[in-house]
């Protein structure tokens, strides 16, 4: 069956999110650029280290206590990472004990923002994909 010109493609919607990526816009440069930045601030930890500072600063061990399951060591880390890109602010208080607190920095905050969809979208379909996994894990079986 032919489709006719200028005719949609038939169970293809665009909707508000759906945004048209040229593909010669982005030099080789630019694209190492982009992966390293998406590398940078997409992995596990650091969404959820974002996350957990998005509420205002934290002492290194609250965070630990909010991010489930990071280690010492990966924690560290991540936040050195966050502070050498701008996204987190580190301040060393001069007491005894010293005292660290982290916070957001307005970048980190936009980078707060642009998560949110995200979060919202695995909430509502962490379910979904626990199915399909047990699914596929059954006719592998």
């Amino acid at each position: 069956m032919e489709r006719m010109k200028n005719q949609p493609q038939g169970g293809t919607f665009s909707t508000e999110t759906h945004i048209p990526v040229p593909e010669d816009t982005l030099s080789a440069a630019d694209c190492r650029g982009l992966a390293d930045a998406l590398s940078s601030v997409g992995d596990k930890w650091t969404i959820l280290v974002v996350g957990a500072l998005a509420g205002g600063e934290l002492r290194y061990n609250e965070i630990q206590r909010r991010v489930n399951g990071i280690s010492q060591r990966m924690l560290t880390l991540t936040l050195k990472r966050l502070e050498l890109d701008g996204i987190v602010t580190r301040t060393l208080f001069p007491s005894v004990p010293p005292r660290v607190d982290y916070e957001l920095t307005d970048l980190g905050q936009t980078l707060r923002a642009a998560l949110v969809p995200l979060h919202l979208w695995a909430a509502q379909n962490r379910g979904t994909m626990a199915k399909h996994r047990a699914r596929v894990r059954s006719e592998r079986e």
